[in-house]
């Protein structure tokens, strides 16, 4: 169910099962770590993670799933978030082409990635109204964050979902294209990506998580950044970076410290 190809430096991780438009039991999940882990040992520059077919990932497979002997808390906290995890601290850049529905683990797996195109039309929100639970994989803080408390409650109360359009009009994910250029326009940015400073790159994460999950404040990031900068000073890509500039000439990146 989960594909993985990997080419000129470019890992591209698909999520395979259209017809349950994606969604993930524990061996999908399995499969999905075990993906980021050979790209990552493969040392690839950037990856574009995807869905097949009309939807991106519409969370957990429940099909077959006995509510009276489900162990959500299991499957939540033992299968999804250690991968979460994990495709949060992947060693390059990662984007997601979300088109259709991306929602719970779905819409997990978008917040665990570092930048998210989503088709104009795509489907984004909190379905659990129907299901009596509630939103998981990181979706309270992703909504509470960007839209506010009572924004979030009204999309939980209401199962309404929003479209990638309003998604991203709202401050949720990177950019909204039609779905019939989203797989396009994310390849040549992945691509070009792939093709950056890629310790550089890192940096810029690390500091943007640190400003979310710590809350520092201005100088504490300004020191932050400071000492980012100071660090990639004895990097190879930073002396071609102004060698480059200098000579005016593109810069020639090989990703490597």
């Amino acid at each position: 169910m989960i594909e993985l190809s990997i080419q000129d430096d470019v890992a591209e991780v698909v999520l395979n099962a259209p017809r349950k438009m994606n969604a993930l039991d524990p061996a999908d999940l399995q499969e999905l770590s075990e993906a980021y882990r050979q790209a990552a040992d493969a040392q690839v520059r950037a990856l574009l993670l995807r869905g097949e077919g009309r939807g991106f990932c519409a969370g957990r497979d429940i099909s077959e799933v006995d509510p009276s002997t489900d162990d959500a808390l299991g499957y939540l906290e033992g299968e999804v978030t250690p991968v979460l995890r994990q495709m949060a601290e992947f060693p390059a850049p990662t984007f997601a082409a979300v088109q259709g529905a991306c929602l719970g683990v779905g819409l997990g797996l978008a917040i665990a990635t570092d930048v998210v195109y989503v088709a104009e039309d795509a489907k984004i929100g909190s379905p659990f109204a129907n299901l009596g639970a509630t939103l998981d994989s990181g979706g309270h803080a992703l909504f509470t964050e960007r839209l506010g408390a009572h924004r979030t409650l009204d999309l939980i109360y209401t199962a309404e979902l929003m479209s990638g359009a309003e998604a991203v009009g709202s401050g949720l994910f990177s950019r909204a294209v039609p779905r019939e250029e989203l797989l396009e326009f994310t390849r040549e940015r992945v691509r070009r990506a792939s093709q950056g400073a890629t310790s550089a790159f890192l940096a810029s994460r690390r500091l943007v998580a640190q400003i979310r999950d710590e809350r520092i404040g201005l100088w504490e990031s300004v020191a932050a950044e400071n000492r980012a900068q100071g660090e990639l000073c004895s990097t190879d890509d930073y002396a071609e970076g102004f060698a480059a500039f200098q000579a005016k000439r593109p810069p020639r990146f090989t990703g490597r410290p």
